[in-house]
């Protein structure tokens, strides 16, 4: 760990913080793919979770009383993504505020992030570089107690954190070296392309279709089927499940 001497006890001891009884209870419920991972990576999951609970701030929106419970379903699956990622010890540092509502919401403001086609949809879930997210909280739900369906909007949300960590949400996270950078280019280009001229003619494509939107959400959409359809994945995307594996750091085709 790597950090600074003055929180260093602090998320030290967050860190070895294990999960009540009733928190595992809780936890093995709606979010059952914690249940999948090795003893060492549901430590990690769980330390990492609790530094996630202690540092950032959980809103209700739209009349959501929001509970413990929620919050720690939401930052469960929000750390699954950070797993394997060993450089990471202080989980999504540039986020600071959630806001849950009890489910979609409209967007009102016309400005917000220059989305101005946007005005008035629902919405499930979006992550900002401001430093917030929000989600929706009967999806939240959903997602974590379907762990095989390759829809978390959770895995989503926190996928764009990931891709917004160099300052663009481009589709291309930081990358742990150097040489993974072209066939990352390559591989997602490809796909990317494969899905847009998949569903233009008209077929039907496993990754999801939202996925076509641009580079940024073809990330996003393809992080939730690695976590969650890991095994059809790697038969059916091989090369995409590989650069996927190789910057997660870990292997849910075997979960």
């Amino acid at each position: 760990m790597s950090w600074l001497p003055w929180v260093n006890a602090r998320r030290g001891r967050l860190y070895d913080t294990a999960m009540s009884p009733q928190e595992d209870a809780l936890l093995t419920r709606n979010v059952p793919a914690r249940g999948r991972l090795s003893s060492g990576q549901r430590r990690r999951l769980d330390g990492l979770t609790q530094i996630f609970l202690n540092e950032k701030t959980f809103e209700g929106c739209g009349g959501l009383e929001l509970t413990e419970d929620m919050a720690l379903t939401i930052a469960c699956q929000a750390c699954l993504l950070l797993v394997g990622l060993e450089e990471v010890d202080v989980p999504y540092p540039q986020l600071d505020v959630l806001r849950v509502y009890p489910s979609a919401y409209r967007v009102s403001d016309p400005e917000r992030d220059g989305e101005l086609e946007h005005v008035g949809s629902a919405r499930l879930g979006e992550s900002s570089y401001r430093g917030y997210i929000v989600l929706a909280w009967d999806h939240v739900l959903q997602g974590g107690r379907n762990p095989d369906d390759g829809r978390n909007v959770v895995l989503h949300e926190f996928a764009h954190q990931l891709d917004t960590v160099d300052g663009a949400g481009d589709g291309a996270p930081k990358l742990p070296s150097r040489s993974l950078y072209a066939p990352w280019a390559r591989v997602m280009g490809d796909a990317f392309e494969a899905l847009r001229a998949t569903l233009d003619d008209g077929g039907r494509a496993m990754i999801d279709g939202y996925g076509s939107k641009n580079p940024a959400e073809f990330f996003a959409v393809v992080t939730e089927h690695f976590f969650e359809q890991g095994e059809r994945l790697k038969a059916e995307h091989p090369e995409l499940f590989e650069v996927l594996r190789r910057y997660y750091r870990v292997d849910p085709s075997v979960w």
